[in-house]
């Protein structure tokens, strides 16, 4: 079927950490999208872009901003029950409400009730798509994944390996974490608009020999994602450092067993030194900045402009590292990483904020040609904002001088009240408020 979206339009041509604001956005104040077959065919001024394609069906949106759903490449589905529990540091989280809550994930029907509560609040705010630690139980993949393709969504996800240093409940051992997450890759991946991402959950709860096993099964299936976690709390990196003495820093615990590299997302990297760095960029993994979690927690303050900014920048996408972090929204997502570059002397400018919730996203996840930018070719995972949803907005709307303020006052001021319409593949998935 073959219709169109008409309002307000935002699409990237270029990436705003390399290019002016103005240079890296197409915008049309009166422009239209049309979608065929879940996917974007043309994008431009209303008025050309409709005469081309006559006696089409129009969706109009007068008043609101049409532009690519936003992606999360670093979310736990596990953790949704637990958002909003009261802040302790790292260690202290997963003992207290991470553990508990993931061996519950052991019933299938409950990983199936809460993939689907999971999804729902996630489209309810505008992401589109997921990357997503799954818990250790194979049946909790299984439910994402089905709960997904039912409604469409590109995601990743993956079952957590842990063979130490967690709940009994919990643990698998280096044979069973590779064989199960195989079997699991070689059911999903591929499959509709499903990736599969081998997850080791950090190197504290995973022996050398599972570090081992998740980087064979990675270079067996190198189109795979491999996501985990580097850097995200000081305590943690002593613990690191005791666990694997001849390892020259965290980071290296990962590159000497093979888990770095283009499709690797580590999540936080938040205390990284000078070699650190160097070996993430020559590696081409990409960092999940989670700005709520790393506040909420009391973790620190990520570096965006120092590993954004130089001849070889480390691929960055944003996340809500849900449920360590605060909100599944991506405004206030977005509103926390622009306040944390505050707090650094780096303002982040809007471009790089909503080029971070779609496009880097998605770049993170090697999913970037064909997600995350509202431009031809790209499958039609589309979100119409409401750009007065709320009274104070209305106000704040009139006084707006440039799609800058519109949007830098919708990233401080929305919440899940801004997104009117969702589209997943062309087809309109939206969730009840």
């Amino acid at each position: 079927m073959k219709f169109a979206l008409r309002g307000t339009t935002l699409a990237f041509r270029a990436d705003p950490f390399t290019v002016a604001p103005d240079a890296a956005i197409d915008c049309n104040d009166d422009g239209a999208v049309i979608i065929e077959h879940g996917r974007i065919v043309a994008v431009g001024p209303a008025v050309a872009t409709l005469a081309a394609h006559p006696s089409i069906r129009i969706e109009s949106y007068p008043g609101h901003l049409i532009m690519a759903g936003f992606v999360d490449c670093h979310i736990h589905f596990p953790q949704t029950e637990v958002i909003a529990s009261y802040g302790k540091q790292l260690i202290d989280w997963l003992n207290t409400y991470t553990f508990p809550a993931e061996l519950k994930f052991a019933d299938a029907a409950y990983a199936g009730r809460m993939a689907e509560v999971f999804l729902d609040e996630v489209l309810r705010n505008g992401t589109t798509t997921v990357c997503a630690y799954c818990s250790v139980h194979p049946q909790s993949v299984d439910a994402l994944f089905a709960a997904a393709e039912k409604r469409g969504m590109a995601i990743a996800a993956g079952k957590v390996l842990m063979d130490r240093n967690a709940p009994a409940g919990l643990l698998d051992t280096a044979p069973r974490g590779y064989a199960e997450s195989k079997e699991l890759l070689e059911r999903w991946h591929g499959r509709g608009r499903a990736t599969y991402a081998i997850s080791p959950r950090f190197a504290p709860t995973s022996t050398p020999a599972q570090l081992d096993a998740a980087a064979t099964l990675w270079r067996e299936h190198p189109d795979a994602l491999m996501q985990t976690h580097v850097s995200e709390n000081l305590k943690e990196i002593a613990w690191v450092k005791a666990l694997f003495p001849d390892a020259r820093d965290y980071v290296d615990v990962y590159e000497r067993c093979g888990l770095l590299g283009p499709g690797a997302i580590l999540g936080h990297a938040i205390h990284l030194k000078p070699r650190e760095i160097k070996a993430l960029r020559k590696s081409g993994a990409a960092i999940a900045h989670c700005p709520t979690s790393n506040t909420f927690i009391g973790s620190g303050l990520f570096d965006l402009k120092g590993l954004r900014a130089s001849d070889a920048p480390i691929p960055v996408g944003l996340a809500t590292d849900v449920g360590g972090g605060s909100s599944f929204s991506m405004f206030a997502t977005m509103r926390s990483a622009y306040e944390i570059a505050q707090l650094r002397g780096h303002p982040l400018h809007p471009a790089q904020s909503y080029w971070l919730a779609t496009l880097g996203s998605a770049r993170a996840m090697r999913l970037d040609h064909r997600i995350g930018n509202l431009a031809v070719g790209y499958d039609a995972d589309i979100i119409v904002l409401d750009l007065a949803s709320r009274p104070l907005l209305t106000e704040r709307m009139r006084h707006a001088k440039d799609i800058w303020d519109v949007l830098f006052a919708q990233m401080i001021l929305a919440d899940d009240r801004a997104v009117k319409t969702v589209y997943v593949a062309g087809r309109d998935v939206s969730v009840p408020k």
